[in-house]
């Protein structure tokens, strides 16, 4: 879109999806030369993309209206922009893209769940975050080429349960020994000349880069200079991280190559499999020499980027003997660990032999405290509130909780949470009513509906999720190192559907619409923002008040998209950009 083609609209008439497809279309455009190693033509596909005016409007939407933290304020104080001033940043980053001077980031202090530490987070003003979103667009398909294919953290199309199944995959084969490791304060401790080096740019976008890292940070009022790390919270950071932490797994894997095993050491058969989320990651293998050789070489590797690991998160255990404590391990809030089976119910290998153990992934007993915690929390900050509005406080802890956990063995768990959970509305439902029996306020309280049996609600008008009734969906994990930007729009479409974190009801209405919206005709990608509108004119294959799914950024077009119809389905390079979070479900989510 030209600037002449910008007056023309208004922040809220925008044609966003038309911008999303031209954006893409370039972003493919690098992850194929990425792939290819042409780096000339990366660089000039990079520039091309920052100075389109697409790219910068699209920028600014997603730091100034999507992103959840758009109202918490840099240094210099601005937390909202209206609609003509998004128009005027826009047009501000249109002219000058990688500007002059990054100002410095504010630092918050946030609680850890579940924990009495804090971490800090890094808010950068409106300005650099709209700059820093930019440039994200260029940079991520390149690296999506280039990443290893165990790396699951902070990327599109990638989450913590694709981490989980690759973990499953290497557990079922046979017991092995495990390194599970943590990396100390990966953002705050990253050498900056070592990430920037291997971030091999070009020079403007290099400079660009560098102003962000050596921007400062003020805390209070005190100034202080940043000399390693990227701030925790900036837009650009995650990406940063895992560039900085690109080639980990190949390098653990290259030293147990025959050429490169330590005099005096025996060659080990197999090579280790590590798989990271993020600064957390596990390494496999049968032999626990490897293994300690293995975390010596990590060790080394990470030094060279400024990182160390963090003692009291690194052991080596076990998935089926007890090693250094008890068998197996937690990652991601799951408790990993293999059983001993007899031969009528352990598991069995490709050619049918009796492999003697079974393996089980379940919340972690951490997972399960801290949702007690929450939820008791809650009940406690809310002893005057009324049933309904107390359901309505504890529904989406509850169903966010399971629907996390839905993807692994957790029936067991999730009704015995269900059982705690009631032992904590039991107190405040007697409370309300000292002088009344227990019978009474059970029928008061509670309602003994057919095949649910006894279940806290209100007339069957409005009752309290339970855990045991959310069904298992097993999680598929993403096909070797397959991205958002290769342009299978089908494949990561269908994908969505099955994602365990999807809303409920979510996936049944992506079925009928075919993973199409209604709205601009393209296909839903994971990490889309999604709502739920009603058709208020007729048009082909829906009908007046009908409840359809679409895009977030189709909602005010749905008034006029409803005059238009799209006879076909999108061509596989008009997808759209992918987001790594899911968006969780809300009061305003559709039951199926």
């Amino acid at each position: 879109m030209s600037t002449s083609e910008m007056t023309m609209y208004k922040w809220n008439t925008t044609p966003w999806p038309r911008l999303e497809r031209s954006v893409f279309k370039l972003q493919k455009r690098i992850y194929q030369a990425a792939r290819q190693g042409n780096v000339e033509n990366i660089h000039k596909l990079q520039r091309l993309l920052i100075k389109s005016q697409a790219a910068v409007l699209l920028a600014v939407k997603r730091v100034a209206q999507d992103n959840r933290g758009k109202r918490t304020a840099g240094v210099d104080g601005v937390a909202s922009l209206t609609a003509s001033q998004k128009l005027q940043l826009a047009e501000k980053l249109r002219r000058d893209p990688f500007g002059q001077k990054a100002q410095p980031v504010r630092r918050v202090w946030i609680p850890k769940p579940g924990k009495n530490e804090q971490r800090p987070l890094g808010i950068p003003v409106m300005e650099d975050r709209a700059r820093q979103a930019l440039v994200k667009l260029a940079l991520e398909p390149e690296w999506e080429a280039r990443f290893e294919p165990n790396s699951y953290g902070f990327r599109p199309g990638r989450s913590c349960h694709d981490a989980v199944a690759a973990i499953y995959l290497q557990m079922r084969t046979a017991p092995k020994y495990v390194l599970d490791a943590d990396i100390s304060g990966c953002f705050d401790h990253i050498n900056h000349e070592a990430l920037l080096d291997k971030l091999g740019t070009f020079p403007s976008m290099r400079r660009t880069v560098r102003a962000w890292l050596k921007a400062g940070l003020l805390d209070g009022r005190e100034l202080f200079p940043t000399t390693e790390g990227t701030p925790q919270g900036g837009v650009i950071s995650p990406l940063l991280m895992n560039v900085a932490l690109h080639g980990f797994e190949t390098a653990i894997e290259a030293a147990f190559q025959p050429s490169k095993a330590l005099p005096g050491q025996r060659r080990v058969p197999w090579k280790p499999k590590v798989i990271r989320y993020a600064d957390d990651f596990v390494i496999f293998h049968r032999d626990r020499k490897a293994i300690e050789r293995a975390k010596q070489v990590a060790a080394d590797w990470l030094r060279e980027m400024g990182l160390e690991l963090k003692p009291s998160k690194t052991r080596i255990t076990h998935t089926l003997e007890a090693y250094d404590g008890p068998a197996g391990f937690e990652f991601l809030g799951f408790h990993f660990r293999l059983y001993p089976r007899g031969k009528t119910r352990c598991m069995r290998d490709g050619h049918g032999h009796l492999l003697g153990f079974t393996p089980s992934i379940r919340p972690s007993q951490a997972s399960q405290k801290q949702l007690l915690l929450k939820v008791r929390e809650i009940i406690r900050s809310h002893r005057n509130a009324s049933q309904a509005g107390l359901i309505r406080l504890l529904n989406p802890v509850i169903r966010g909780w399971g629907n996390y956990f839905s993807a692994v063995v957790s029936k067991e768990v999730f009704g015995k949470m269900d059982m705690l959970i009631y032992r904590k509305l039991w107190p405040w439902a007697t409370r309300r009513h000292p002088n009344k029996g227990r019978r009474w306020i059970a029928q008061r309280y509670w309602l003994l509906a057919s095949g649910r049996g006894w279940t806290f609600g209100v007339e069957k008008k409005i009752t309290l999720h339970k855990l045991g009734e959310i069904p298992i969906r097993r999680h598929v994990k993403v096909f070797g190192d397959r991205s958002p930007f290769d342009g299978d729009a089908m494949y990561w479409s269908a994908r969505l559907g099955t994602h365990p974190e999807l809303p409920r009801g979510m996936p049944k209405f992506l079925k009928q619409q075919k993973g199409l919206c209604p709205c601009c005709g393209m296909f839903f990608k994971p990490g889309d923002e999604l709502e739920y509108v009603r058709i208020r004119n007729e048009r082909l294959g829906y009908h007046v008040g009908q409840l359809v799914l679409v895009h977030d950024h189709c909602q005010h077009l749905e008034a006029r998209c409803a005059m238009t119809t799209h006879h076909g389905a999108e061509e596989p390079d008009e997808g759209k950009l992918s987001r790594p979070v899911l968006k969780t479900s809300t009061d305003r989510e559709v039951r199926a």
